[in-house]
């Protein structure tokens, strides 16, 4: 498989200066281009002024190649959510939301093209995986986001500020199945300019649906990023169905490899948990719930099913939602239902590449691996 050009996000900082030197410049042009990339947000030539004539063409064609196309833009909520589909330069479809709240401003990014995970009630998981994305096609991803907090068409900057605060790996694809590209992309995130874009590792989530020898393996990098695991169900019945990987890794499996990432990093783990009516809905795996986390440091994101089209999966009635937060609470443990943002624009994962993908191109996800 062609891999992605070569680009400054995929280089630390001493990798720049090394590739820079190869180009024949010298070496500080490196720290000169990544404050331009990670400090202005931007990879146009004509932007370097502070860069010889002769110089910018030749550095920019060779470490900032253009890696997203974009397909479709799509705004909701006042312009207050903006969801972009992206085209790779193989053709490849992700996608990424930029969300303003009144005291952040979040990017939710893709680390895969499609998914091979095969969760049943997901867009992505049924379009199957395309490929891994590459780490400078993540970092993008939150470039283009801080390029469109500034175009003239952007809603009123959030009071946060005019820059991306928060960074969700929730987005397209099994962030812990693409290990190396995901964790060095954030550093790239967090790494102070020039190295990176300055983002405080505490303001990132990396999600998993339970990839447990891969959770163990983040534990020991000395990040401060919040772990979210994609339970779904509280019972390995029940998540034998939504979540296959559980056929590999039992709830017990996955919550022991949580706990031991919250001592690790003394980070509270967030618990993702999608409401599908009449599925995982009922009372009594509420309370199972509740008491399979009560006493750790936890938190439970309950998540109001958004339905991909002809799809059997709806999303669970408010009042039976409204007693499972109940139900949880009751044990002690905290609580909240995501704010549903971008439904009238196709914001379940995976949708907007699902209608710009035909049919017969799809490919079956594959199973999964018991390693990273």
């Amino acid at each position: 498989m062609t891999r992605p050009p070569r680009h400054l996000a995929d280089l630390g900082l001493a990798e720049r200066r090394q590739a820079v030197a190869e180009l024949g410049e010298r070496e500080f042009r490196a720290d000169q281009l990544s404050r331009h990339y990670f400090g202005r947000y931007t990879d146009s030539p004509e932007d370097m002024t502070d860069l010889p004539a002769a110089a910018r063409s030749a550095l920019a064609q060779q470490l900032l190649p253009r890696l997203l196309t974009q397909e479709r833009s799509l705004a909701c909520d006042d312009g207050a959510t903006r969801k972009m589909l992206w085209r790779l330069f193989d053709g490849a479809l992700v996608e990424s939301v930029l969300m303003k709240y009144p005291d952040r401003v979040t990017m939710c990014v893709s680390s895969q093209a499609g998914c091979g995970m095969g969760c049943p009630f997901c867009a992505t998981g049924q379009a199957g995986l395309t490929r891994n994305l590459s780490t400078a096609e993540i970092v993008a991803q939150v470039v283009a986001g801080e390029r469109a907090l500034r175009t003239p068409a952007a809603a009123t900057p959030a009071p946060s500020g005019d820059r991306v605060s928060n960074v969700v790996f929730m987005g397209m694809g099994e962030p812990l199945a693409n290990y190396r590209s995901v964790i060095a992309a954030v550093r790239r995130l967090t790494d102070p300019v020039p190295g990176g874009l300055g983002i405080s590792q505490r303001s990132v989530t990396v999600s998993t649906i339970g990839l447990v020898p891969a959770i163990a393996r983040l534990a020991q990098e000395g990040l401060s990023v919040t772990l979210a695991v994609s339970l779904h169900a509280p019972d390995d019945e029940a998540r034998d169905e939504l979540v296959p990987v559980n056929r590999h890794w039992k709830v017990a499996e996955v919550l022991s490899a949580a706990w031991d990432y919250a001592a690790a990093t003394g980070r509270r783990v967030s618990i993702e948990y999608a409401l599908i009516k009449d599925i995982n809905d009922q009372p009594w795996r509420a309370d199972l719930l509740g008491s399979l986390l009560a006493g750790h440091l936890v938190h439970v994101n309950l998540i109001p099913l958004n339905p991909t089209p002809g799809s059997k999966w709806t999303a669970s009635l408010p009042g039976v939602q409204e007693e499972f937060v109940s139900r949880i609470a009751a044990h002690g443990v905290a609580v909240t239902v995501r704010d549903t943002r971008g439904r009238e624009i196709d914001g379940a994962c995976g949708q907007l590449a699902a209608r710009a993908t035909p049919p017969r191109t799809r490919r079956t996800a594959a199973p999964p691996s018991r390693s990273p």
